[in-house]
């Protein structure tokens, strides 16, 4: 990560996702470079795409993109812009950007997979606890809780930076609605690694990362 700079850089937001990042690619996702492109690999949203260096940083330590491309980001030629856009990076599924989309996404992925008859991939997503604020995410957690999207994850990360809190925490609103739902140290990597694959047989299943406030 320190190989990026520049102005609007996100800081915080990327780094608040850093650790969650890196257990998924590391010890969870079922994709790799080669398989980015098969029907049976795991799917990564990111939701929070207004913080990608994080994301930028394990796609290229996990050699989906080259580490030279690190050090232009964000500049006017390089394919690692502000934002992930899925048709410059490789291994990026979706555009993000715009809060309140990776989830819906996400949904209609699991969705999509379950129409195919494809029972084995697994949909992730990774949202902020203020992007949990749009009312398009509370509409996606409440039809994957109703459907039983058991393919469907979420990992919602907590720096505490929401309008809005939730009684009895964020895992709460997940929790209401038929998810399965966990909240672990965000930046503990066996916690993590527990929590994310947790069994949760017939119900979506959320993992809130409580990491450092931010500043």
């Amino acid at each position: 990560m320190s190989l990026m700079s520049g102005d609007e850089k996100h800081g915080p937001a990327a780094t608040s996702t850093l650790d969650a990042l890196w257990v998924l690619y590391d010890r969870v996702l079922r994709v790799t470079p080669e398989s980015a492109d098969d029907p049976e690999r795991d799917r990564f949203l990111l939701s929070k795409g207004h913080g990608p260096m994080a994301y930028y940083a394990v796609l290229a330590a996990k050699g989906f993109v080259p580490r030279a491309w690190l050090t232009g980001f964000g500049g006017y030629d390089s394919p690692l812009g502000h934002h992930p856009d899925r048709t410059l990076v490789p291994g990026v599924e979706i555009g993000s950007g715009s809060l309140g989309h990776g989830l819906p996404l996400a949904v209609g992925s699991a969705l999509g997979l379950r129409a195919q008859g494809l029972t084995d991939p697994a949909v992730w997503a990774l949202v902020g606890d203020a992007e949990m604020d749009e009312g398009s995410n509370h509409e996606a957690l409440q039809f994957a809780g109703a459907m039983g999207l058991e393919q469907l994850h979420v990992v919602a990360v907590d720096n505490q930076s929401a309008t809005y809190g939730w009684p009895g925490g964020l895992a709460a609103r997940f929790t209401m609605e038929g998810w399965s739902a966990l909240t672990v140290d965000g930046r503990d990597h066996d916690a993590l690694y527990e929590a994310f694959t947790a069994p949760h047989p017939g119900r979506p299943h959320a993992v809130v990362a409580r990491v450092e406030p931010k500043d």
